[in-house]
């Protein structure tokens, strides 16, 4: 049962690390983690994509279908509410099933839903394939990390990660830029077609370059009840905040009937997963403290920046009259700041062992930024705006993927799929709920700016006062100022709103316990795990024990195995 030494010495092909010795690990070459990575990386960059493309054209999209600022917020809620309820369930079948197969699956799903919303004739098939999209989403999100997590130990996983946050951060930047390009040359619907090139890129390099040791076959036990329990009581609260304030009143026999219907059925999903075999998200994961504020953290991360940061196109192209190109381009020092602060915090992290100090920063950072946007008005200094949006970035780079990168450290190998999609789901729980409640603010400080604008100058606002996203550069002079003034204003309020969210984010990260980070990856540690139970096996087998602590005394006490004495105690 010892290992042999000439057998880990042996130089394996960079495209199969993991099964060159009958399945014993062995430790990763930075060339075979890159070429493992190669198409986790382009998927994950598929999925920034496809969401971020629309991001800069979105005024022109509604506008052009005639859609309301409701309508602007569904687009954008519909993705993240099905990213958010499919998000666990994805990470519940990665730890049952194949999953170079599942972040396949995941990405023809992304891709043709998002080829689909290109064909849309109304707001309301658009925002129904912007729905699939994000199941697609939900997938690649959670796969993505935990692919890395299995070929990348804690230790060297930072500076694997902020090579993920580059990525991402070139998604962001490169989707609205070529949407914005799109969009003002050959039409918005190519925005939606654009994707598939690189989707079909990323399930071949997948094919070829993904190579993970054969695990035991587990019989697939999903958790149907709680997910169907979760995916109607989320749905029913942001439907509740969404339509709270504009169809009915706040304090309404509507809104309790929502909101205590949704609460209730929430209610019955912990009771459900209190009770199943294998729920969707394991409530033993909240014994563990990390995992615990990393699910704060990420929450008030996801409320403050997805909720936020989704209406600055409306800001740049309604309240300063951008074009959907240039709207792209000035969103561009926030992905610099985003960029720099992932790659240069994860070299760092790889490089000291140590990562608590850097998501202090990042959240410093985040309140500080925010805060500032929430200054703005619509004749703010561009340049002044670009700074700002800079120390937001610098936020985003050290929060987003540390955060996971903490608590992963922290699980079990059994955990880890879902261990990481958890925290994915609450930190796009935290963006739907953001965007459908600041979306909603938003939308009635626009209606009431405008309307007593309007009024000032002796006129009916009419359309422009019932939620209808205008084309400012067909207003007339007065007119477009006071629209200018009103989603300058409007914006404004909800970044202020935002910082004092984000200062949720900065508390749980200070109470966070630094633990030295590993130096096992997923893979290594699942193989040892199974080396240790076929070892307990024989041992059990050759000295006729049935119990399981016999099994495990006897292979403390053999002189010759003192590998599988450490790993047991």
């Amino acid at each position: 049962m010892t290992r042999s030494p000439k057998a880990l010495d042996q130089d394996p092909d960079p495209t199969t690390p993991f099964g060159h010795v009958d399945g014993e690990p062995a430790k990763m070459s930075h060339r075979q983690v890159m070429v493992a990575l190669s198409g986790i990386l382009l998927g994950m960059f598929v999925s920034i994509l496809a969401t971020s493309v629309v991001s800069s054209s979105l005024p022109k999209i509604i506008s052009s279908l005639n859609g309301t600022q409701s309508a602007f917020t569904w687009v954008v809620t519909a993705t993240l509410l099905t990213t958010t309820i499919s998000t666990p369930i994805w990470g519940k079948l990665a730890d049952l099933v194949n999953r170079k197969t599942l972040i396949q699956i995941a990405l023809v799903i992304t891709v043709l839903s998002a080829a689909a919303a290109g064909f849309a004739q109304s707001t309301g098939t658009l925002i129904l394939f912007r729905a699939f999209q994000g199941i697609g989403a939900g997938g690649l999100t959670a796969l993505a990390t935990v692919l890395i997590a299995d070929i990348i130990s804690p230790r060297e996983r930072g500076k694997y990660m902020g090579l993920m946050g580059g990525i991402m951060a070139v998604g962001m930047v490169g989707g609205p830029l070529l949407g914005g390009a799109l969009t003002d040359t050959v039409g918005w619907r190519w925005n939606f077609f654009v994707g598939i090139p690189f989707a079909i890129a990323a399930i071949i390099t997948l094919q070829r370059t993904l190579r993970l040791p054969a695990m035991p076959r587990v019989r697939v036990r999903l958790d149907y009840w709680g997910a169907l329990l979760i995916s109607v009581g989320i749905s029913g609260l942001l439907l509740w905040i969404t339509f709270a304030g504009n169809n009915f009143d706040w304090a309404s026999w509507q809104s309790f009937s929502m909101a205590g219907g949704s609460l209730v059925v929430l209610g019955l999903a912990i009771w459900v997963e209190s009770r199943v075999e294998a729920p969707i998200i394991p409530l033993t994961l909240f014994r563990n403290r990390t995992f615990v504020l990393a699910v704060i953290g990420s929450a008030a991360v996801g409320v403050a920046l997805f909720g936020a940061s989704v209406f600055l196109s409306q800001y740049m192209q309604v309240s300063r009259g951008k074009s959907a190109t240039v709207s792209g381009l000035l969103t561009i020092p926030m992905i610099i700041g985003n960029l720099i602060a992932s790659m240069g915090a994860g070299a760092l992290i790889t490089r000291t062992g140590r990562y608590k100090k850097f998501l202090i920063v990042g959240a410093i950072a985040l309140v500080a930024g925010l805060g500032l946007m929430g200054t703005i008005d619509y004749h703010t200094n561009m340049t002044v705006i670009g700074v700002y949006m800079f120390i937001v970035g610098i936020g985003m780079g050290m929060l987003m993927q540390n955060l996971i990168l903490a608590a992963q450290n922290t699980f079990a190998p059994s955990e880890m799929g879902t261990g990481t999609a958890a925290i994915a789901f609450f930190r796009t729980l935290g963006g739907a709920i953001g965007v459908s409640v600041l979306g909603a603010i938003l939308g009635s400080r626009i209606t009431s700016e405008i309307t007593h604008g309007l009024g000032d100058l002796g006129i009916d606002g009419g359309a422009l006062s019932g939620g209808t996203i205008p084309d400012v550069n067909t207003l007339p002079g007065p007119i477009k100022e006071v629209v200018e003034m009103a989603y300058g204003a409007g914006v404004a309020e909800i970044f202020l709103i935002a910082a004092p969210i984000a200062i949720i984010a900065l508390i749980a990260v200070i109470f966070l316990k630094e633990i030295p980070l590993g130096n096992m990856s997923g893979v290594e540690k699942r193989l040892e795990e199974m080396a240790l139970a076929e070892a307990l096996a024989v041992a059990q087998e050759s000295a006729g024990m049935s119990s399981f602590d016999e099994g495990i005394e006897a292979l403390i006490t053999a002189p010759d195995d003192d590998e599988l004495e450490s790993a047991v105690r």
